[in-house]
């Protein structure tokens, strides 16, 4: 039920959890030289950008052209800078091919006062053929802001291409893989599944810049670059250096939520374009492309290896299937033009694919007249499974509570798939508030209490770097070296360690707590752990006493415990000064025979566990 939702905004991807420290590493930004810039009083034709359209999904490369050995270098900034770390071992590599002997590159790790932290030479064999080459060294200081030099050294010529710098320690340390710490605070939520890769960049401004998983996969060096569709979004955040390489692919997704023991949910795009930038939309009669993405996909996760796709998965590193359960067609799209295609992509998907089950768009908002047209629709469909979104303010999470409380029992499944309670937007980094957090509290008890209806849940968006974010709030914060979860992260992680396996009805004067006297409750068993769990929401500014009378014939065990969030501050927040400001603080509880009194903090959210024979 409890997920997490990823999308490559406020540099997520690039620049975040996919670890490569060098941007534009292959010259394919639409300025080929934006990141880097010539050290020296370089020659000119020295160096020059080539662009070999045999080589299509990667046509540049660098030419360095060197008669003498005069000296040549290059210096890349990064991602607002590199993230290094004292003793930790990096890996510079790159593509290469030398027309004539004689060149070799000489390194430099830079801090921000451009101190050298870090050296290495490579030396370049003669070959006509393009080949890798790597070298390893060692940083010697801590810094979020170093640099890159890659000096040219000797007399030769030569084309370069995928100038790149990884940490050695990645997740599972994994060659050019995922940051390490960015991965452990998601594993640490163990959540239920990953939909990716998002969010709007599924569908692009417009359809030429729409995701295309299937140029994600394969050899990275052969994964065809695009801009990033935040990229010039907001004007109060214009960051024209936003694209996506695609490092962190179609199989990397997989792979992440294979190791964090999560089901995959891939977003693909049904044939229109976002419809608050251009809403293009393909025609009906091509939208058979569109529809075969699907299916590849499909073939691509399940398949055995004789297959085409399941062979590339194969040769990709993963010959065992991804074992694909949904799939979602389109991301956010409304109106009849929506329906239309999803009705293609309906046929086809039942017809070949009837395990595979499909996730449907209810549009931007989760009430008005769109809302309504889609959730008629896609019922009348039986679609799977409706995809709800939600960004509103606290008292639009407190009185939505409950919400599917009188939702059809019989009907399709609800995903919630974009929540997050905004105090205000954009508000800057780390201000996911305690306000903001226990609201959503409150409301996920609405959800638990539905989860017969409301089968999944994630909060958007999940990444935001504070020296590169376009929206805000988000569920975890970084930089290029630290990561902190938000109050909102605490409180989704509450939820997704604690949960059951059914439904306990927990009444007040035999109604649901939602919301009377400011207070919110959801109750589950789980027959994994025997427990039953308790989830209790005090939106008061007074301490509130309360005494739970738990009916069973079972035998409860009379010590048990409590996990609780709480400040009377709702305006405080997590952040890098202080990642810990809003954090769980544990106690033990003791029963009398089945009654269990509590006093609850004031603003507080708390779990309490209890063993079950």
């Amino acid at each position: 039920m409890w997920g997490i939702f990823f999308e490559d905004i406020n540099l997520g991807a690039d620049g975040g959890i996919y670890a490569e420290l060098v941007k534009n590493r292959s010259f394919e930004f639409d300025n080929p030289w934006m990141g880097w810039k010539k050290l020296e009083n370089t020659p000119e034709g020295s160096l020059l950008i080539v662009n070999d359209a045999k080589r299509k999904a990667n046509a540049r490369s660098l030419q360095v052209n060197k008669e003498t050995a005069f000296k040549v270098g290059l210096q890349n900034e990064g991602f607002r800078g590199m993230g290094v770390r004292q003793g930790a071992d990096y890996v510079f590599s790159l593509l290469y091919k030398q027309q004539q002997p004689g060149l070799s590159l000489r390194l430099e790790l830079l801090d921000e006062n451009n101190a050298v932290i870090g050296e290495a030479k490579l030396a370049m064999e003669n070959r006509e053929d393009w080949q890798n080459a790597s070298v390893n060294f060692t940083a010697g200081a801590t810094t979020a802001h170093a640099k890159l030099n890659i000096w040219i050294e000797g007399a030769g010529a030569a084309e370069l291409d995928m100038l790149s710098l990884f940490p050695t320690e990645t997740w599972k340390n994994r060659p050019k893989g995922l940051r390490k710490d960015m991965v452990q605070i998601l594993a640490d939520m163990k959540p239920g599944f990953v939909r990716f890769p998002g969010g709007c960049i599924v569908e692009g401004r417009d359809l030429a810049n729409r995701f295309q998983w299937k140029k994600t996969v394969g050899p990275i060096e052969e994964r065809e670059l695009i801009i990033n569709r935040w990229n010039t979004e907001f004007n109060h955040r214009l960051t024209p250096d936003y694209f996506q390489t695609f490092g962190l692919g179609f199989y990397e997704y997989f792979l992440l939520a294979e190791d964090i023991g999560a089901k995959a949910v891939p977003i693909l795009n049904c044939g229109m374009a976002c419809q608050f930038n251009t809403g293009e939309i393909v025609p009906l009669d091509e939208l058979d492309e569109y529809i075969q993405d699907a299916l590849d996909l499909i073939e691509f996760a399940n398949a055995g290896t004789d297959t085409p796709w399941g062979k590339l998965r194969a040769d990709m590193g993963h010959p065992e299937p991804f074992h694909l359960t949904m799939l979602g067609v389109g991301n956010e799209n409304w109106g009849p033009q929506y329906i239309e295609r999803l009705a293609a992509f309906q046929k086809v998907l039942h017809e070949k694919h009837p395990e595979i089950a499909i996730i449907a768009s209810s549009g931007t908002d989760p009430e008005g007249e769109r809302f309504d047209f889609l959730d008629e629709r896609l019922r009348e469909m039986q679609i799977d499974i409706i995809d709800e979104h939600y960004y509103r303010p606290p008292s639009w999470f407190l009185s939505g509570a409950a919400r599917y409380d009188n939702y059809d029992r019989k009907g399709s499944k609800i995903f919630a798939g974009e929540y997050a309670s905004h105090t205000t937007r954009p508000n800057g980094p780390g201000r996911s508030t305690w306000e903001a957090a226990l609201s959503e509290a409150a409301f996920l008890t609405g959800l638990e209490r539905n989860a017969d209806v409301v089968t999944m849940a994630s909060y958007a968006p999940l990444f935001g770097h504070v020296d590169g974010w376009q929206w805000s709030p988000d569920l975890i914060w970084v930089d290029n070296l630290n990561v902190y979860g938000t109050p909102s992260y605490q409180v989704q992680k509450l939820y997704s360690l604690h949960k059951g396996t059914d439904i306990i009805p927990i009444k007040r004067n035999q109604q649901n707590v939602v919301g009377q006297d400011s207070l919110y409750a959801s109750a589950v068993y789980d027959e994994i752990s025997k427990e039953l769990v308790i989830k209790f929401v005090n939106y008061n500014s007074e301490p509130v006493d309360a005494i739970f009378q738990i009916d069973t014939k079972r035998k409860i065990n009379g010590l048990g415990s409590r996990i609780m969030l709480a400040n009377a501050d709702l305006d405080v927040a997590n952040s890098l000064d202080e990642p810990l400001k809003i954090q769980p603080q544990q106690a033990e509880v003791a029963l009398k025979g089945k009654s269990l009194a509590q006093s609850f903090a004031p603003y507080s959210f708390t779990v309490i566990k209890l063993p079950v024979k």
